[in-house]
């Protein structure tokens, strides 16, 4: 699905260059849950930006589906996450002027889908999170959960093959991190997705399948749950 060749980030600096990743070497299956786990500063946002197409790597090459992607183009990565990739971020990203239903419909009117059907799609993908009732509320009307379930939905409305995730229950209690957990969880394995989320949540262990721990820009260990 994912493979990545001693890939290293690099950002310059006037005196001292930040070495974000050294070297990382990794594959990770189509329909697997894996957890990025590290301490702050180890290269797991930096990581999934590069696999989103949000940054590019310094050296190294990442293939995508076994095509590489080290000559791809800005305009290649944005067609790429309109219709492969789907993200989800720890502050939500949602619009404040868009309601929750027109918030998922954005990236598929993006896409060039008709109206109509983007509107079914946002439609069926909030009663999938369990906000078919919330359809009409802005993001300042809904709760954290809430908003972070509408992240979610928009983000699987596209039916994309890789699901990125940076930290999505950071900003949520214990009891309704959970739940976000468990329904990506489901979703992932309902609908075939490949999953990768870097967090700090121990919760998350328990729902992956591979647990990649990261340590100083590299990956220092990589756990296998039966």
């Amino acid at each position: 699905m994912i493979a990545l060749k001693k890939v290293s980030k690099i950002y310059p600096h006037s005196t001292h260059p930040v070495k974000a990743l050294n070297e990382i070497s990794l594959s990770i299956d189509k329909g697997s849950f894996c957890l990025l786990m590290g301490p702050s500063g180890c290269g797991k946002s930096t990581l999934l930006n590069l696999l989103g197409g949000l940054d590019l790597p310094t050296s190294g090459e990442i293939l995508f589906k076994g095509q590489s992607t080290i000559d791809f183009k800005d305009s290649d990565w944005t067609a790429l996450r309109r219709s492969e990739i789907g993200m989800i971020f720890q502050f939500f990203n949602l619009l404040p002027m868009l309601t929750a239903a027109e918030n998922v419909a954005l990236p598929m009117l993006l896409r060039g889908n008709p109206p109509d059907l983007a509107k079914q799609k946002s439609i069926a993908a909030l009663d999938k999170v369990g906000l078919a009732h919330r359809l009409d509320h802005l993001p300042s009307a809904l709760s954290g959960g809430e908003m972070q379930r509408v992240a979610i939905a928009r983000a699987m409305a596209i039916s994309p093959l890789l699901l990125l995730a940076d930290e999505p229950t950071g900003n949520l209690d214990s009891h309704t991190g959970n739940e976000i957990l468990s329904l990506l969880a489901a979703q992932t394995k309902a609908l075939g997705l490949t999953l990768l989320m870097a967090t700090h949540s121990q919760q998350a262990r328990s729902f992956a399948d591979r647990i990649i721990f990261m340590k100083d820009s590299e990956i220092e260990r990589i756990e296998t749950r039966p």
